[in-house]
């Protein structure tokens, strides 16, 4: 009889958190290109993104909001100050709060995470600086109540002004020059921060 290993317990646990997510989420019309994220479509779809890097795969699932309210006929919402608030954690999307799995150990904008399953939120500033907060309780619904015990670390993110303004919050796991890069765009700002392999 095989014994019960961490690795078996991590693919187990992301297997036991995916599934439910899996089992809601109909399969997209038209094959996805690789890398790309996939969409339940809707105002607030769900979507999924992964990349194996290094011979490590970071998925990451999240709801993802549009800048059209759809409560007011499509009226355009101001994102950042506004559906999203300065210096207060937000779920870091719609619905859920935002899911990250790591097969591997990594260091993600410096900061180690082991392998396994994490809530990411983010906390925007007002003077345009933000923060990827790590939280290790998994499923909850935004931040209502947010799970302060459990939080594992606030990582300072890199700032970019896009030329053209992003309709669909998106976020995205690429690879890098070294390792890879953990992004997330909306409206008229980009914010990412790299990670690789834990040495």
């Amino acid at each position: 009889m095989r014994k019960f290993t961490p690795r078996l317990f991590l693919v187990t646990a992301a297997l036991c958190v995916l599934a439910p997510l899996t089992a809601q989420t109909p399969a997209p019309k038209a094959a996805a290109k690789k890398g790309a994220a996939t969409s339940t479509g809707s105002w607030s779809p769900h979507l999924t993104t992964s990349a194996k890097i290094d011979d490590n795969r970071v998925i990451v699932v999240y709801g993802s909001p549009n800048l059209k309210d759809p409560k007011k006929d499509g009226a355009v919402r101001k994102v950042w100050g506004g559906l999203v608030p300065f210096g207060k954690i937000w779920r870091l999307g719609s619905d859920e709060a935002t899911l990250l799995i790591t097969q591997k150990d990594i260091e993600l904008g410096g900061t180690a995470l082991a392998a396994g399953a994490y809530s990411l939120y983010l906390q925007p500033e007002a003077d345009g600086s933000a923060k990827l907060v790590v939280n290790k309780a998994v499923g909850q619904w935004g931040v209502d109540p947010y799970p302060a015990a459990s939080e594992v670390a606030r990582i300072a993110l890199k700032k970019t002004e896009l030329p053209a303004s992003v309709e669909q919050f998106t976020m995205s796991v690429k690879k890098a020059a070294a390792g890879g890069v953990l992004s997330l765009a909306w409206e008229n700002l980009e914010y990412s921060a790299p990670y690789a392999l834990k040495k």
